[in-house]
């Protein structure tokens, strides 16, 4: 036995290898695994008494859930210090393994009891038979481009050759999963069958006679579909592939084209050759920016931040058992929703039975899609439904352990809440308030227990959005902190920590995204342009479409607070005058009236509207789109730079999760301070002057980044 492969061989002559990689709840290809892999498939191979193997799972959890990314963080961070050549044989290794399983001479069976990601499903690929248990739950899929990799271990090459190039191209590109029994459709799998008989199953394959060879080392093998460059259909596929990449990453991920060149290359190669290929185009996004940066971010720090990285310590586990959800509108709705899908006894308080009935509605809209598309038994949906309590009874908060507050974003009308709330719960409930502007600390004056109060800042749509910002207010205590935390994972959320500020981290640095784009409006820049260069840098949405959704009416009076609260500090903006003339002068609110930047006709697609040329007059010299697309992010991150500066932010880590999961700053930098870090802190920090320059003190580097320039330091060591 190794140590993370349990291997037996039975008195038929069958070796069974079951994969348990210890330290781990679901299993993942580490270095040591992979040396034992190497080992054992030797002695297969060497063994006279043993007439195949069969691959499977010793943790219930599933197959394999892929690479583990810290080690492939790890190889992206030594190469400056290795080889090319050296550089290639790290990431060759799981693919060299592989190989020689499949060319061990002994006929291997792959019996798959759940998920199989990655690098496991490639493990799958490449045993010679493959058996998945019957469970529709199970998924199979090759999700590395979605860290901005490429199926590094014959997974670019296996997959096309079992289900033909066409079929293949969207499991690649995507990440789609597929099910057991999608899988057995399109020939990736070959048997399905009950979850206690897959090991069964795959040794009746061995001893019926199964061969140990694959489909394309045969020399009259041909890929389902076509092949080969003068094939119509595949010329067809790959004339259009490109583009259509293109089109949907805005040329922002060369992992996709990186996985069309493997898949167009290595299709008319010999199997070993064409893995070869398929490892060059790895390892060069390795040597890349992109994939390390999201690697760290969207898995490393994110798996960090949702393992509670940031919850104080020594505090005891304390889940949430019954939340006071005040106020029913689309956040307090939400948030309902989502507490009571994680099973928690929610009471959902307004002003009136109807709003609290509306709000229970949506969650019921939802339940209603699941049950109809057979994700979920009416049953468990009736059940759902049932822990939530619509009431206007501030009695009904009786026992509850947490309260989350989204009601009207007014310190008067918060404080009036929190009075009538806390006389009612438990002294040792915990108040979190849900506002996305008020400081925690302003708003904490008006309950008995400031130590208890914390901010709970959830995004809209609760039920999609994943991240959710936990406020310290300046009294705010560990135990409300840690009890946030643990609510946060319950509901599967991922939670960044940051310290009080107007605006705090999320909204104050998301509003930069909308503010300069206005500015720009104002000084005659095209708004098409303006929009096009935001959606084109990778921002989840244009700027001027997203001002819309937020809606003007809030960013005006949020503008007004925010002037007001700041005096003779407020440094005013272009885009000021611009979002007053819209929605003071001309009662343009946002998408919620259908008018705003964009028209909203109730049968068409939204355009812009073409009146802002009257009001905001287009100037005839343009900028490129260079300049626009730096204004829009180099304003983003020099804001939260200065949230780190002046400690609203605790650590980089939060910085670049929070700007990706809560505004939906481009994935493909790995956030804002990965973006400055790969620009070179010096070369930002020079550009950053140049914009402050021309376009005013906005851009002005904060003195954090100043030291750093100076110092050649980044904000990631």
């Amino acid at each position: 036995m190794t140590n993370t492969i349990k291997y037996e061989v039975d008195a038929d002559g069958i070796a069974l290898l079951a994969i348990d990689v210890p330290g781990k709840s679901m299993n993942v290809i580490t270095q040591d695994f992979m040396s034992d892999l190497e080992g054992l498939i030797g002695k297969i191979s060497s063994d006279d008494n043993v007439k195949g193997a069969v691959i499977t799972s010793a943790k219930p959890a599933g197959f394999v859930a892929g690479a583990d990314l810290s080690m492939m963080l790890e190889m992206t961070s030594a190469v400056d210090k290795i080889s090319r050549e050296e550089l290639f044989d790290k990431a060759f290794g799981l693919s060299r393994i592989l190989r020689a399983l499949e060319t061990c001479g002994k006929p291997v069976a792959a019996a798959v009891n759940g998920v199989a990601m990655g690098g496991g499903l490639e493990i799958i690929l490449a045993c010679h038979h493959r058996v998945v248990a019957d469970n529709p739950k199970i998924k199979l899929a090759l999700p590395e481009v979605m860290v901005g990799l490429l199926p590094g271990a014959g997974g670019t090459q296996r997959l096309p050759r079992l289900m033909g190039i066409q079929m293949a191209l969207p499991y690649l590109l995507q990440g789609k999963n597929m099910t057991p029994q999608q899988a057995l459709g399109s020939g990736v799998i070959q048997e399905v069958v009950p979850a206690d008989q897959i090991v069964a199953a795959a040794k009746k394959w061995i001893l019926d006679g199964g061969k140990a060879e694959q489909p394309w080392d045969n020399k009259k093998f041909k890929i389902p579909g076509g092949q080969g460059v003068y094939d119509p259909n595949i010329v067809q596929t790959f004339i259009g592939a490109p583009a259509m990449t293109k089109k949907e990453t805005k040329g922002k991920y060369p992992a996709t084209l990186n996985i069309l060149s493997c898949v167009y290359e290595g299709h008319q190669l010999p199997m070993d050759k064409a893995l070869v290929v398929e490892c060059k185009y790895f390892a060069d996004l390795i040597l890349g920016d992109v994939a390390p940066n999201m690697i760290r971010t969207l898995f490393v720090n994110k798996q960090a931040a949702e393992k509670g990285v940031r919850r104080p310590k020594g505090q005891p586990e304390m889940k949430t058992k019954k939340l006071g959800m005040l106020g029913a509108g689309m956040m307090g709705a939400g948030i309902a929703y989502v507490s009571a899908m994680a099973g928690i006894e929610v009471v959902l308080l307004d002003m009136t039975q109807e709003a609290a009935e509306k709000g229970k509605s949506y969650s019921t809209g939802l339940l209603e899609k699941a049950v109809k598309r057979k994700k979920m038994s009416q049953e468990k949906a009736d059940g759902i439904l049932g822990l939530i309590k619509p009431t206007t009874d501030y009695a009904d908060l009786e026992g509850c352990d947490l309260i989350i507050e989204a009601v009207l974003e007014d310190v008067d009308v918060k404080a009036g809440v929190t009075a009538k709330t806390e006389a009612v719960v438990p002294e040792s409930c915990i108040y979190g308030s849900n506002t996305s502007t008020l400081p925690i600390t302003q708003l904490a004056k008006a309950s008995k227990r400031e130590d208890q109060f914390i901010g709970i800042h959830f995004f809209s749509p609760v039920d999609k959005m994943p991240l959710v910002e936990i406020i310290l207010g300046k009294n705010t205590g560990d135990v409300a902190l840690a009890k946030a935390m643990d609510y946060v994972a319950q509901i599967k959320k991922t939670p960044i920590v940051v310290n009080d500020s107007r605006g705090f981290y999320t909204s104050r640095c998301f509003s930069t995204y909308v503010q300069e784009a206005a500015n720009m409006v104002a000084e005659g820049v095209k708004p098409a342009l303006v929009e096009n260069c935001g959606a084109y840098s990778g921002m989840a949405v244009g700027p001027l479409a997203v001002a819309d959704e937020v809606s003007l009416e809030l960013s005006y009076h949020v503008g007004m607070a925010t002037k007001k609260a700041l005096g003779d500090n407020y440094v005013a903006q272009p885009s000021d005058k611009v979002v007053e003339t819209l929605y003071k002068e001309l009662g343009r609110k946002g998408k919620k009236n259908g008018h705003g930047f964009y028209e909203y006709p109730e049968d068409g697609k939204k355009y812009l509207w073409p009146g802002l040329s009257e009001h905001f007059p287009i100037q005839d010299d343009q900028p490129d789109p260079e300049e626009v697309t730096k204004r829009l992010l180099y304003r983003q991150a020099i804001e939260v730079i200065r949230c780190l500066e002046e400690g609203v932010l605790m650590a980089p880590e939060d910085a670049d999760i929070g700007a990706i999961f809560g505004w939906g700053f481009a994935p493909w930098t790995g956030g804002p301070l990965s973006m400055v870090d790969t620009i070179g802190v010096k070369k930002f920090c020079e550009e950053a002057d140049k914009l402050a320059n021309r376009f005013g003190p906005h851009f002005t580097p904060p003195a954090l980044l100043r030291k750093k320039a100076e110092k050649g330091e980044n904000f990631y060591s």
